[in-house]
C-alpha cells in the first residue's frame, strides 16, 4: 500500500498528538469522523502505526543522564552476534541498541540517575557482555533537540 497526502497527514500528527481523539483528528486532516478511523485502522493493520505509547519525563524518573557506549565485539561470527543482541536486550536501562558499520559494531543509548549509577550499569551489565573486546563511552552533556516523529 503507497500513502497518499492524507495518510502521511493523519500519521504527523498521531506521531505528536498519539491520545487524540478521532473526531479531533478527522477534523485536522479534513476528513468525516468514519473515513478517518477507517484509515486509522488500515495504517495500523498495514503496520505503519506499530504501537501507541506515553513518552516519559527521563528526569522525574530521576534518570536524567544519557550515556553512548560504543562497542566493539572480538569477532563478528553470528553467534557472537546473536548472543550479545540477547543479553543486551536484557539490560533495563539499555534504551537502544543499533548494529554499526564503522569503528564500533555497536552504539548503545543508556540511561542512569548520574555518573555512580552507570558505573554500577557498566559494572553489573556491560562488562558481562559476551565477547565484547573494547568499550568507549560518552556522557551527554545536554540534549539540543529530541524527537520520535518519523519524517513522512
Amino acid at each position: 500500500m503507497s500513502l497518499d497526502s492524507t495518510d502521511r497527514r493523519i500519521l504527523q500528527v498521531l506521531q505528536r498528538q498519539g491520545r487524540i481523539s478521532n473526531a479531533e483528528l478527522s477534523e485536522q486532516v479534513n476528513l468525516s469522523a468514519s473515513a478517518c478511523h477507517r484509515r486509522v485502522q488500515r495504517l495500523e493493520s498495514d503496520g505503519y502505526i506499530k504501537n501507541y505509547v506515553a513518552l516519559l519525563d527521563a528526569r522525574k524518573l530521576n534518570v536524567p543522564t544519557t550515556v553512548f557506549v560504543e562497542i566493539t565485539l572480538q569477532g563478528q561470527a553470528d553467534e557472537l552476534l546473536d548472543a550479545f543482541e540477547k543479553a543486551v536486550a536484557r539490560i533495563p536501562d539499555v534504551l537502544e541498541c543499533h548494529l554499526m558499520a564503522g569503528t564500533a559494531d555497536y552504539i548503545l543509548k543508556v540511561v542512569a540517575e548520574n555518573t555512580e549509577d552507570f558505573a554500577r550499569i557498566h559494572r553489573q551489565h556491560l562488562t558481562r557482555l559476551p565477547g565484547v573486546a573494547q568499550m568507549q563511552s560518552s556522557f551527554a552533556l545536554r540534549t539540543v533537540f529530541k524527537t520520535t516523529a518519523l519524517p513522512v
